[in-house]
């Protein structure tokens, strides 16, 4: 128990409502196969938009499909799609910027000119360029999103490495004669990470409206599997008619884009350092006094 505990307070400082929403998005993201009622990809033309009901929780769509069932599936879609694009990413990034922040000279220079150059195109820019070359489908949309994203992960990743390098115990590694793979594997590779995961919170809900952006258009994820993005363009035609069917997709990926968004940024707040209240100073002075007292007393 004792080891949750600092776990558990930092939770309390997060906002509840981001971790409520990201906590339900997790869940039915991954377990949305057995929570799924019936196969979202079950058409019937006889029970083509109906509302609520017993047998459908949320309606059907304008195919029969059951609207409950494709929204968890969904779900389950998105963060797949998230995790895959930022995992990629992350990688091509910490692999790049680490190596820029190690090395330093000319290999830090070419490094980041290519991150420069990457920074300065707009990546739905990126995406459509890479996917008109390949083609659209799920893993082309997986690699295209990632080579517009890394960039930012490589840029975060060599600041935190030249700031590990330049530590004192670096130093006194290289004294000691540690060879250059144990300094990276087993010290500035592991310390990058922890700071990159942070901004990968922070990012996962707009890398979330990229895929649904890139399905909305028809380059992403492809007919029949379920995905947010897909949804709204197939009930574009019936929004007038029955904008329950737009509505419904476009509420879940506006509550998950909020809610990583909130808990990224507050991940990032509570990583500044805070100033002392006057109550926190006075304790820490008491503290200081108490010390001091047994240590003379001793």
């Amino acid at each position: 128990m004792n080891m949750l505990n600092p776990i558990l307070a930092r939770l309390n400082k997060m906002p509840r409502a981001a971790l409520i929403t990201i906590g339900l998005f997790l869940a039915l993201g991954t377990f949305a196969p057995w929570l799924a009622p019936q196969d979202p990809s079950t058409q019937n033309l006889l029970e083509a938009g109906l509302g609520p009901s017993a047998a459908h929780w949320l309606g059907t769509d304008h195919l029969g499909r059951d609207t409950f069932s494709r929204l968890i599936i969904a779900a389950n879609t998105s963060l797949v799609s998230v995790g895959s694009v930022l995992g990629v990413a992350m990688t091509i990034g910490i692999l790049l910027g680490t190596i820029a922040g190690y090395h330093r000279g000319w290999v830090d220079d070419l490094l980041m000119r290519v991150v420069d150059v990457g920074l300065s195109v707009p990546s739905l820019i990126i995406s459509l360029a890479v996917i008109g070359i390949v083609g659209p489908g799920y893993w082309t949309m997986v690699l295209a999103l990632a080579l517009a994203w890394w960039p930012m992960s490589g840029r975060i990743s060599r600041a935190v490495a030249v700031s590990i390098m330049s530590k004192p115990h670096i130093e006194a590694l290289r004294v000691l004669g540690a060879s250059p793979w144990r300094i990276y594997f087993g010290h500035l590779l592991p310390g990058t990470i922890g700071s990159v995961m942070v901004y990968a919170t922070a990012d996962a809900g707009t890398a979330a409206l990229a895929v649904a952006t890139l399905s909305f258009l028809g380059l992403g994820i492809q007919p029949p599997t379920p995905e947010w993005g897909q949804m709204l363009v197939d009930a574009l035609p019936y929004l007038e008619s029955d904008p329950r069917q737009v509505l419904l997709p476009g509420l879940a990926l506006t509550a998950a884009v909020i809610g990583f968004n909130t808990l990224g940024e507050s991940i990032a707040l509570n990583r500044i350092p805070k100033p002392l209240t006057r109550r926190m100073l006075a304790l820490r002075r008491a503290e200081v006094g108490s010390w001091s007292k047994e240590n003379s007393d001793a």
